[in-house]
Order: C-alpha cells, then structure tokens, then sequence
C-alpha cells in the first residue's frame, strides 16, 4: 500500500529511503522538494530516475486537489473545498491580516462533537486526517496563494484533540526549517474541552496557542450546546486549564459564540467573568455563524457590545472576531454539507 510522504518526518523520510537501499541523505533531498511545492517525483532533479521510480512504487505526494474556490469581496478571505484522495471533502480558509496570510484547517473529515451551532458536526464523523493531510491543506492553500502563509489556525472541521497524535505531528511537520518552517507561537489549536489532553498537552510544554472553546459559562446552559460538556464539566475543564497555564506560562483563549437568546445576557456574562477572573486568558467573543440546521441566530450589535463591555468591567480582556468571508460563507462545514447531501 503506497504511503504519503507528507506524512513522514524529515527522520522517517531518510529511513524510508534506507529501507529502499538508497542513502539517506536522498530523503533530505525529497523533504525539500516537497516543501518547495514539487507536485510528483519527476519535478525532483537532483534524485536518480532509479529512486524516482521506487518512489513512485512505494509512495504518493499530497493527497487533495482543490474542488471548489470561493473569494470573498469583502476582505478577500478565500474558502476552499479540498477533495481527498478517498473522495471525502473537507474545508480550509485563508484569511488575510496585517501581519500576513493565516490558514484554518480541519483535523478530521466531519466531527463527532455534536455541538448544536456547528455545521461541521451536522453529518457526523467520517475519519480522522493524517499528518500529511492536515500539512496538505497549508501546502494547498499556499500554492494557490502564490505566497507564504504565516500563520495556522486548526478550528476548521473536526476535534484536533479527537485526533491528537495526528495532529501533534502535523505541528512537528509545519514547525519543521526543513519544512514549512512556521513557528510554534504562530500556530493555534482550538478544543471545545477535552480536559485529558490538555493536561497531556501541558506536560509537553509547546509553545503553541491553545483556545478553548467554552460558549456557555454553565454546566447547564453548555450542556445544552455543547454535548462534550457531560463528558467534562466546566470544573474540569477549568481545572485543565489551570493546569496548562502553571505547566506552560501560556495564555489561555476563551472562545465565546455568542447566540441571540441563549447565551447572551449580563447575566452570563457576570458569570463568566468569575468563572475565569484570575486567569492568564483573554476572551474572544464570536458573532454566531448562521446554521440553517441549528436555527440559532447570532446575538445583535448592541448586545455583543454590551457583553464585551459588561466583561471590560470586571477588568477582562475581551475582543470581539472580525466576520471575515461573510458574503462566501467563510464558517466551517457549510461548503462541505452541500456537496454531500
């Protein structure tokens, strides 16, 4: 069965090529070639026509193509709907800021969460995505973009935590100089609060920004939305986060969507501000994207404003997220749902 080479680290390419009966410096050869955007084993030059063909053989590059592109008017933010080698599909967005190109990318083909405002959990979970499928979606994005992507957000389709081996690696991977060479502090990666591998996470003392994914400052109202939350109530996900903050001096994000009628009064917003006053985090308050399956509508202006500020209050740092993509549908999952329903 032939393997992905974007799944291997720089050391198990050289062993793989060893195992070929070539030297291993030939496998730091292909890595750069790959990273440098050679789509098959004829655009590597420098590698023996005989290597080239137990490549060939044995192994493929990538594994996605791009399916469908969408660019926004507004900011051009660009959506794009991956197609894998398996004929699943999965979404990743580029967004563009000041300090340069940010890619979301999904960690699995749909997701088994169940978080009732998410269209990425609406048809449920397929598989997990490899490494190299996950480094893929970066490598994709980039080419089309023609330039270097800076930053990587995983808060695409999926748990990344759901699927923490692979996605540990894929950071390896991305934080490779050999590779795409993105520093660990540029990369974030976003749970809606499995408390066990945060604490796993912690003892590993990453650099990585972790965002957790809260909405609800209740066991009752997050139970609500959030299925996960009976699995690890909102004391020991706390109790996680403490955690990772003494292990790793990191600050915390705490995500909050904000959701016209069930989320969104002072009243919660007192509660939150105590469940996590003290904390090193900061709050980011996000506009609910429109899921025509949730029937959830997003909270208006004046109330998100009066939710951030009711916060600024108790002395937190809030945000409010930019919409980006409104007019292409930038949020996860809605691209995705139509092309398989």
């Amino acid at each position: 069965m032939k393997i992905n080479l974007f799944d291997l680290s720089l050391d198990e390419l050289k062993e793989f090529v060893k195992k070929l009966g070539e030297p291993q410096f030939r496998g730091k050869q292909i890595f750069e070639w790959m990273y440098r955007g050679a789509e098959n084993f004829e655009d590597m030059t420098n590698i023996p026509k005989s290597l080239r063909e137990k490549l060939f053989e044995n192994s493929f590059l990538g594994g996605m193509s791009i399916f469908e592109k969408y660019v926004s008017k507004i900011d051009e933010t660009r959506k794009y709907l991956l197609q894998l080698n398996d004929g699943n599909f999965i979404e990743t967005v580029l967004m563009k800021y000041e300090y340069g190109y940010t890619v979301c990318v999904s960690s699995q083909v749909g997701c088994k969460m169940g978080c009732k405002f998410c269209a990425s959990t609406v048809n449920g979970w397929v598989r997990n995505l490899t490494p190299g499928e996950i480094v893929g979606q970066v490598l994709c994005v980039q080419k089309d973009l023609g330039q270097r992507i800076s930053n990587v957000v995983m808060m695409g389709i999926g748990e990344p935590f759901d699927n923490f081996e692979n996605v540990l690696k894929s950071i390896e991977l991305m934080n490779s100089p050999e590779g795409l060479g993105i520093g660990q502090r540029h990369i974030s990666v976003s749970t809606c609060g499995l408390a066990d591998k945060i604490r796993t996470l912690a003892d590993m003392k990453m650099q990585i920004t972790l965002l957790i994914s809260l909405h609800a400052p209740s066991d009752e109202r997050r139970s609500q939305i959030m299925p996960i939350n009976n699995r690890f109530n909102i004391n020991e996900l706390m109790s996680a986060c403490d955690y990772y903050i003494k292990e790793t001096s990191r600050r915390i994000s705490f995500e909050y969507t904000l959701i016209s009628g069930v989320n969104d009064t002072l009243e919660e917003a007192d509660t939150l501000a105590r469940l996590v006053k003290g904390k090193l985090c900061h709050i980011n308050l996000i506009p609910v994207n429109k899921v025509e399956e949730s029937g959830f509508s997003k909270s208006s202006r004046e109330r998100v404003e009066a939710f951030k500020a009711r916060l600024e209050k108790h002395g937190l740092v809030a945000t409010v997220r930019r919409e980006m993509g409104s007019d292409i549908n930038a949020a996860c999952g809605q691209l995705r749902n139509k092309k398989i329903n």
